[in-house]
């Protein structure tokens, strides 16, 4: 059978287009969706059912429709759940909302599109004679299809020392969660990175009833900050014609300095941000993520007030303690793990010995190489990846381009695989708006 769209993936990505192209497409159409996880849509994040894991975008915000902004609200208020602008709602809340409106449309257009899922995993993708794709498919099935949205989220990053290997006391990807129930309360941990993965390691171990002391080690030692308890409005912000980073920084800092409140100033460069990163030559990009990419981070990819206040209380009372250093040294020996790492800005080293070590160094830069089918399609040709490592090269409408730069037809990405055009192009607000413009192309054959 020859369908007219392939969805490649399981995640929010993958449920934004697919809810997209079921408003989009004419009666007729044949989707096959293509992943092997068994919540489509919700993924790790979203299938969670620890209460203290909570989105970090307000409510007002966090619509899957992004020409209906108030959807998520009014979905939160019709199930008895708090639904004003700025509440932070759960993340599991958020995964059986995407679930109750993709089921919502497969009723509403079950007699016109068709949407196959096939439970297996794309590994390998080449171009059709005349026009559209193959897939190959892991159940040893072959794909052909006219169109197709690449919807791949980003494999883990790598422990950060070489020869390291993940062990029953060393877990490389901290959301493969069986290992939590293994964690006896009294074990001393170490977190490796100190972002928004390891805010919620802590608190899914105090879920479980884990009490011992939590050592967290990344090289700079900055934790995410809170957002504001009442929001200020964002400040329009008109940046500098001069577009070095460092210029931009300076006219930022400068408007804090004068008594603004720097969420405000960092939300009201929100509007900016993707034109301004396709402004930096690559140089400059290359130089912010070196040294600027872990404090945007931290101010612009917020806490849940709630949240921030059960992990401050954790800090004040010496529970988690935050190291800033380079990791040098990780070795298991028996049931114990020895670190040692050189603290920041000194040359003495420091050593640590505990029970457990968890990498939550993050998502790995949307690199391809936890993705057989995207090695497969830059070998075959078929796709360029950027050099900075921040996924694949796409035009301005999300098309993939081939290894000489040229956009092909039919072939699109959207997400996280696409940050070396978009950045800003990870969080749902951002999503949606891609997934709506993709699907649109997709329908009228662009």
């Amino acid at each position: 059978m020859l369908y007219d769209v392939a969805v490649v993936g399981s995640g929010f990505s993958a449920i934004a287009v697919t809810i997209n192209l079921l408003r989009s497409m004419p009666d007729g159409t044949a989707i096959a969706v293509v992943g092997d996880d068994v919540d489509f849509g919700r993924g790790t994040a979203y299938r969670t059912e620890f209460h203290l894991h909570r989105l970090n975008v307000p409510a007002a915000r966090m619509s899957v429709f992004c020409d209906v902004p108030d959807d998520f609200r009014q979905w939160l208020a019709s199930n008895g759940r708090p639904s004003d602008a700025q509440v932070f709602a759960s993340r599991g809340d958020y995964g059986l909302y995407l679930r109750d409106r993709f089921a919502a449309l497969l009723r509403e257009r079950r007699q016109g599109v068709r949407v196959d899922f096939l439970k297996s995993k794309a590994k390998e993708c080449m171009r059709r004679a005349g026009d559209g794709y193959s897939f190959h498919l892991t159940n040893d099935t072959r794909l052909d299809v006219k169109s197709v949205v690449l919807c791949l989220g980003l494999g883990n990053a790598d422990l950060p020392v070489a020869g390291a290997d993940a062990s029953d006391r060393i877990v490389a990807n901290p959301w493969r969660l069986k290992w939590l129930s293994t964690v006896e309360p009294e074990e001393e941990i170490c977190i490796l990175g100190s972002g928004l993965t390891m805010i919620d390691q802590v608190l899914a171990m105090r879920e479980h009833g884990h009490k011992g002391r939590i050592h967290v080690l990344s090289r700079r030692g900055l934790v995410p900050l809170p957002h504001a308890t009442d929001a200020p409005p964002a400040i329009s912000q008109r940046l500098p014609e001069h577009r070095e980073i460092s210029a931009i920084l300076r006219s930022l800092r400068d408007q804090v300095r004068q008594g603004s409140d720097w969420r405000a100033v960092m939300d009201g460069l929100r509007p900016h941000t993707q034109a301004l990163w396709q402004s930096l030559r690559r140089e400059q990009r290359s130089r912010f993520l070196r040294h600027g990419l872990a404090w945007w981070n931290i101010h612009r990819h917020r806490l849940a007030p709630p949240v921030r206040q059960r992990f401050e209380a954790l800090l004040e009372d010496g529970t988690v303690v935050v190291h800033a250093g380079y990791l040098k040294v990780m070795e298991q020996h028996g049931e114990r793990v020895r670190m040692a790492f050189r603290k920041r800005g000194r040359p003495d080293m420091q050593e640590l010995a505990v029970d457990r070590v968890i990498n939550c160094t993050g998502m790995e830069r949307a690199g391809l190489k936890h993705s057989p089918l995207l090695l497969s399609m830059q070998q075959a040709g078929i796709l360029l990846p950027d050099t900075l490592g921040l996924g694949i090269i796409v035009d301005d409408g999300s098309q993939v381009c081939d290894v000489d730069g040229k956009a092909q037809q039919g072939l699109y990405a959207v997400g996280a695989l696409t940050a070396s055009q978009f950045w800003e192009i990870t969080a749902v607000p951002d999503i949606r708006v891609q997934a709506k413009d993709v699907a649109e192309r997709v329908a009228a054959g662009r």
